[in-house]
């Protein structure tokens, strides 16, 4: 009966939902690793790029979420309301912003202000919806930005002020993103993803980004639009219905880190020093929490329930 009573109490449940959140968040982070290293292959321009990556992204969200919902989809994206548009929308401004700043400004850059998104998404959580993080998320998410930025510091250059404004505008909308999906926990948001994909694709194609790219261009195009980046954007969408958005913003962080390493393996970029330090530093921080989290789960677990009085 006490250990019932433990395994059922609201501690547990809650450390249950973080679980199965860092879980799904984090198997998204890690089926959206090859995207840097896909997009680094192609050789066509980024606006003929997002127009393929929106239109493409568009028909995967909307088969995964046919076969979950089949009839219920569009009931589903309406029960999503406005914060849901907003979602969909934020998620099609981040992709457009990261894309072009990387264009306009060092890649350096970019990340630097990228790593911004988990501060970003925890002063919204704070300021609009009242949530609180405690202190060791805050040391967490100032050790993994900071090696993060480690990372990108190799590469960070001057650059064109339009491009360090649309990196901005994309850690803004990722972070809101997943600060207003947060606040409606009790909806799927990642629906609505479908009309962020399309809204992109429609926003370059006037654009004058309706073009063939080539085969070879449009294979890889095909391979990332239709088998990894769906799933991974659903899965990350989904991750704060079960975790604050600063904390799914921290492991986004991992796809610097897997995404480096990857282009690294098959391109043959070799990191910086600054790119090794900084990454060991995100992998064990992240590595640290994931064992304090489990160990206070298995103390819960195994503490006798105390005695009525």
């Amino acid at each position: 009966m006490a250990e019932n009573a433990v395994k059922n109490s609201p501690d547990e449940s809650l450390r249950h939902l973080r679980r199965k959140g860092f879980l799904i968040a984090g198997l998204g982070v890690l089926l959206l690793s090859p995207d840097s290293l896909l997009v680094k292959s192609t050789s066509v321009t980024p606006l003929v790029f997002l127009f393929w990556r929106g239109l493409l992204l568009a028909l995967g969200f909307l088969v995964i979420n046919g076969l979950r919902y089949r009839g219920r989809l569009v009931q589903e994206m309406v029960r999503c309301g406005w914060p849901g548009l907003y979602c969909g929308l934020a998620f099609g401004l981040s992709t457009l912003g990261f894309v072009t700043g990387v264009k306009y400004t060092a890649a350096g850059n970019v990340l630097v202000i990228l790593n911004t998104a988990p501060v970003i998404a925890a002063l919204l959580g704070w300021l609009i919806w009242k949530e609180r993080l405690p202190t060791r998320t805050w040391v967490l998410i100032v050790v993994c930005v900071g090696g993060a930025t480690l990372m990108a510091v190799g590469e960070m250059g001057k650059g064109e002020p339009l491009g360090l404004l649309m990196a901005g505008l994309a850690a803004f909308a990722l972070a809101s993103n997943l600060a207003v999906a947060r606040s409606r926990s009790g909806v799927d948001m990642s629906v609505m993803l479908i009309v962020g994909a399309l809204a992109l694709a429609l926003v370059c194609a006037l654009l004058g980004g309706a073009q063939w790219p080539g085969w070879r261009d449009m294979g890889l195009i095909l391979l990332l639009c239709l088998g990894f980046l769906p799933a991974a954007s659903i899965l990350i969408q989904t991750g704060p219905r079960y975790l604050p958005a600063a904390e799914v913003s921290l492991l986004l962080l991992l796809e610097t880190v897997i995404g480096t390493f990857l282009v690294w393996l098959f391109l043959g970029e070799v990191p910086p020093v600054l790119g090794f330090i900084g990454g060991g530093l995100i992998l064990a921080s992240l590595a640290a929490n994931a064992i304090y989290e489990e160990w206070r789960g298995r103390r819960a677990r195994i503490r006798p329930a105390l005695p009525p009085k």
